[in-house]
């Protein structure tokens, strides 16, 4: 089985490139992030052509995850067990955002994520990132006895390795301490980074920003991971990161990121 993960950055802009890469690498699972769209307002058709079913989590113009997979889909759930809401308006309450989809597909649970991006250190969007991630980890240990998959956008380069340049994000978010040992934690639970083995080294990125070239030069974040339970590491043959896909006109900011089980 071939599972991916995909922060496409609008699944209505870039819908053909998820058809392209869905026929192009034989993927069985695809889970997206930032699909940006509600359920009625995506061109499912061409995917649901090719014997896909789709199960979609999202609003209009913001966040949104998915989960497509052509070796079955049960148990949908939209959002995960105490998961914290953000408030849009300082006054107004913390609803739960389009953050979180699971399904079982194929016998593996999946987990599509969005992790909140956290803005800014001193930010309230930092606080709710650190708790959302809180959150998900109390929800993950009930996961870990099964074959499950927590995969998406983290928006963590947990080692600065999986940073271009440290000195450029040293007051940024995505690196401070509190983060990476939020990520740490699921990693000491017994979750398992599944696909650095295949992938290992310094300058393996993820993420490149639109901004001055940053794909062309290589300036880039690894923060989309496929993090699984011992029982899904012990399955995984292989993995890749889908560079290719990061180029040309129209791409996401985001590569693919694929793992191959046995």
């Amino acid at each position: 089985m071939r599972i991916a993960t995909w922060n496409v950055n609008s699944l209505r802009s870039r819908i053909d490139r998820v058809e392209a890469f869905l026929d192009r690498h034989e993927i069985d699972v695809l889970a997206l992030q930032e699909t940006k769209a509600r359920e009625d307002q995506l061109p499912l058709m061409g995917i649901e052509a090719r014997g896909y079913d789709v199960a979609v989590s999202g609003t209009n113009q913001w966040n949104g995850v998915a989960i497509l997979s052509r070796v079955g889909l049960e148990d949908v759930e939209s959002g995960f067990p105490g998961q914290p809401g953000w408030a849009k308006d300082v006054q107004g309450p913390a609803e739960p955002e389009s953050r979180a989809i699971g399904a079982t597909c194929g016998g593996v649970r999946v987990w599509s994520l969005y992790v909140p991006n956290g803005r800014k250190p001193d930010d309230p969007h930092y606080v709710y990132k650190l708790d959302w991630l809180t959150r998900l980890r109390e929800a993950a240990q009930a996961w870990r006895d099964g074959p499950t998959a927590l995969v998406g956008d983290w928006n963590i380069a947990p080692t600065d390795e999986d940073v271009f340049d440290m000195a450029q994000f040293a007051k940024s978010t995505h690196v401070t301490p509190p983060e990476r040992a939020a990520f740490q934690a699921f990693l000491d639970d017994g979750y398992v980074d599944v696909v650095r083995p295949h992938a290992p080294g310094p300058e393996v990125y993820t993420y490149w920003d639109y901004y001055r070239q940053r794909f062309e030069r290589n300036r880039g974040l690894r923060i989309d991971f496929v993090l699984g339970s011992p029982a899904f590491a012990a399955r995984v043959t292989g993995a890749f990161i889908d560079r290719e896909e990061r180029a040309g006109t129209g791409a996401s900011d985001h590569a693919p990121v694929v793992v191959d089980l046995d």
